[in-house]
């Protein structure tokens, strides 16, 4: 694992100043954490987790190049979105530029969630993903630990996927708020017709 953090660490530096390199992006989702959100899957995860929900998601070949301005801008422009989740994908490998992503949000009053394999413990170590602690400060609930088969929870009563996991609610506002399903699912029709199926799982699949 260790040659594969290596090589993910050299791969975000392909990456120009200002970009995300994401998988994909759903507007106005109900099914991705608290309220009304809009989820950003990045793109590159050197886990490779037995039933990730997003294979796809692993390669850390450039997929979608977006600018932090303009997707910040996206986000904004919708009045029904409440907060961001960041998902993918590993976060906390794009973790500096996702903290100037949320940074913007937050500052016009959004809240941010993040999924990651990481433990909360691994990434406020000293071999944590550079920007990791910048990115921590700005998250109001973090979903943190890999997703494990062996371990799965497909439940209305569950807002975590893999019995591992932990929820950690930072700001006090969302502790009353953790209310989602991790059997949760919803579906985006597109203008083209093209659909979305996504959950709290932290599913995206294009159809």
């Amino acid at each position: 694992m260790e040659t594969k953090f290596t090589e993910a660490l050299l791969a975000q530096q392909e990456i120009p100043a200002g970009y995300l390199n994401i998988m994909g992006y759903v507007d106005q989702s109900e099914v991705n954490g608290p309220g009304c959100r809009a989820v950003v899957w990045v793109q590159g995860c050197p886990r490779e987790c037995a039933g990730c929900f997003n294979p796809d998601s692993w390669r850390f070949e450039i997929n979608q190049l977006v600018t932090i301005d303009s997707l910040a801008a996206d986000i904004l422009k919708n009045p029904h979105n409440t907060g961001v989740t960041f998902s993918g994908g590993e976060p906390f490998w794009q973790a500096l530029a996702l903290a100037n992503l949320a940074h913007k949000v937050k500052a016009a009053g959004l809240n941010i969630m993040a999924f990651t394999g990481f433990t909360l413990k691994q990434l406020q170590s000293e071999s944590a993903p550079p920007g990791s602690q910048e990115l921590l400060e700005q998250l109001d609930i973090l979903i943190d630990g890999p997703f494990v088969e062996s371990e799965a929870i497909n439940s209305p009563l569950s807002p975590v996927s893999s019995r591992n996991q932990q929820v950690h609610v930072f700001n006090p506002e969302f502790k009353d708020q953790i209310s989602w399903a991790s059997d949760q699912i919803e579906v985006h029709v597109l203008k083209d017709g093209d659909r979305i199926v996504t959950g709290y799982q932290g599913w995206l699949e294009l159809t």
